[in-house]
């Protein structure tokens, strides 16, 4: 009883400060104060105690396909009312005939990463039948891959070859049964379903204290940005950091303090949040989200991806951006 009045009093006392602050200098003199709390990891301890984080922090996806090349399996997993995913249904599936992740074309390999699904394929689109009644084309090579200097395209989910025979193994996509196929695409939206691949077991548990301080450090790169700290959000960025379009570290240095130097006022607002560890990596995590930035002369709505790592004490450090 006693800790319950503390917070609540301690929340009246805070409530009371911004309500000051708000009166003297309007919503102004409180934004910064409000920015820095979504910076606290105490703020996201909060908004995760009641959140499923097996796979990580998820708000885009209402469905998740993890494919286990050890056991030869796709799992689907779907969100339920209470916000968490639940396996609903496990098909044996055939990968690539090597082992190991794809790195060249033609290697035989399934490659190992998270992946959307950027188009469904059927007879409309004149598939061929070795490939079942339809397909689903995944996003490799994704940004990572494509840093990693990775091959080879054509990763798709599909179907057994009608009437025809085929070996028990793949050029480097993933095969299921053609009915287990049909069920899946009568059960997902595209758009909202993130392929897993990994080789050593899928659930892999994020603690929630680890997903706090990302959320955190994700916020409060955005106060340093948003601020035009550049010292600050510089210090957020590895020494091997580069840009999607090739940009190294010290090229985007020098263009961020050009911009930081004009000191504008910023609007920054992230949605639409998604944090996974990476597939068979143990301090890798992609972030992805919604992204919409304006100044009084530039305005931009879009996509934005960071592939940061952690150190030993969890602090994030990006080393990929698009």
């Amino acid at each position: 009883m006693k800790l319950i009045l503390f917070v609540v009093l301690s929340f009246s006392l805070y409530a009371s400060d911004i309500l000051s602050e708000y009166r003297k200098n309007g919503i102004q003199g409180i934004e910064k104060q409000l920015d820095l709390e979504l910076a606290k990891t105490h703020y996201w301890d909060t908004q995760l105690q009641d959140i499923d984080t097996r796979f990580g922090y998820i708000k885009s996806y209402t469905s998740i396909l993890t494919c286990d090349k050890n056991t030869s399996t796709l799992a689907l997993y779907q969100k339920d009312s209470n916000n968490t995913f639940l396996e609903v249904q496990q098909y044996n599936a055939f990968t690539g005939k090597s082992n190991g992740d794809k790195k060249v074309e033609g290697d035989l390999k399934t490659p190992l990463g998270i992946y959307n699904i950027k188009q469904r394929l059927d007879k409309d689109n004149k598939l061929d039948p070795f490939y079942g009644p339809l397909a689903f084309v995944t996003s490799y090579p994704n940004l990572y891959d494509k840093m990693r200097k990775k091959k080879g395209s054509g990763i798709w989910v599909h179907g057994l070859p009608i009437n025809q025979k085929r070996e028990k193994f793949t050029k480097g996509c993933i095969a299921i049964d053609n009915e287990a196929l049909i069920c899946l695409d009568n059960n997902i939206s595209i758009d909202k379903t993130v392929l897993i691949i990994n080789s050593n077991g899928i659930k892999q548990e994020v603690p929630k204290k680890k997903l706090s301080k990302i959320l955190a450090q994700l916020y409060m790169w955005r106060f340093t940005w948003k601020y035009n700290e550049i010292v600050s959000y510089l210090a957020f960025y590895d020494k091997e950091f580069q840009k999607t379009d090739r940009t190294k570290l010290e090229a985007f240095k020098i263009q961020k303090e050009f911009v930081f130097a004009k000191n504008e006022k910023k609007t920054i607002i992230f949605k639409n949040i998604n944090i996974f560890r990476y597939p068979n990596t143990q301090n890798i995590y992609q972030v992805t989200f919604d992204e919409y930035y304006k100044t009084k002369y530039f305005k931009y709505e879009g996509k934005k991806l960071l592939m940061i790592k952690l150190d030993n004490e969890n602090n994030m450090k990006i080393f990929l951006e698009n």
